[in-house]
């Protein structure tokens, strides 16, 4: 395997094999998912189980990574981060893509993902204001390869939610 190959294996996203999930499996997973501090007694009363099965499957669902973390959900403009934009960014070859990838570690970076389309990456970035922004978007263009990058600022949000268990 040449070195290119190993590194493109590195900084790639593993296919996923769905997991097997059952209805309750799906109920304690939406239950979670509305309010992740649910204690196992109380979602043993939502699915009907004792809190040490349901203590189990939760066990189960994290091994098997459908639960990768327990997070806390913060709102961005009480942050100071009142800038929600997207960018979508074109770019010339594989390499120039991959250097985009120095930008996850960026608190203002929320995702970052490789797409298909018009455009190679796509970045959600919330940042303070216009020239935080304009500095952000000035560091992005001044890497080698990138084509081009468009930039869309959400006015309001209606919806922002992970996936649904169903």
């Amino acid at each position: 395997m040449s070195a290119f190959d190993k590194e493109k294996d590195g900084i790639r996203q593993t296919r996923h094999k769905p997991a097997e999930l059952d209805a309750i499996d799906r109920k304690i997973l939406g239950a979670l998912a509305e309010n992740a501090g649910r204690s196992y007694t109380e979602l043993s009363e939502l699915v009907n189980l004792s809190a040490p099965a349901v203590h189990d499957r939760v066990k189960r669902l994290k091994r098997d990574g459908v639960i990768t973390g327990t997070v806390a959900i913060l709102d961005g403009c009480k942050l100071g981060r009142t800038l929600l934009t997207f960018l979508v960014i074109d770019t010339n070859s594989y390499k120039a893509t991959r250097a985009l990838l120095q930008f996850t570690s960026r608190k203002e970076v929320e995702e970052l993902h490789t797409v298909a389309g018009d455009g190679c990456v796509f970045i959600k970035v919330r940042a303070a204001d216009t020239e935080s922004l304009e500095n952000f978007l000035m560091e992005i263009q001044s890497l080698e390869g990138v084509r081009s990058v468009r930039s869309y600022i959400a006015l309001s949000t209606f919806l922002e939610r992970g996936p649904s268990p169903d």
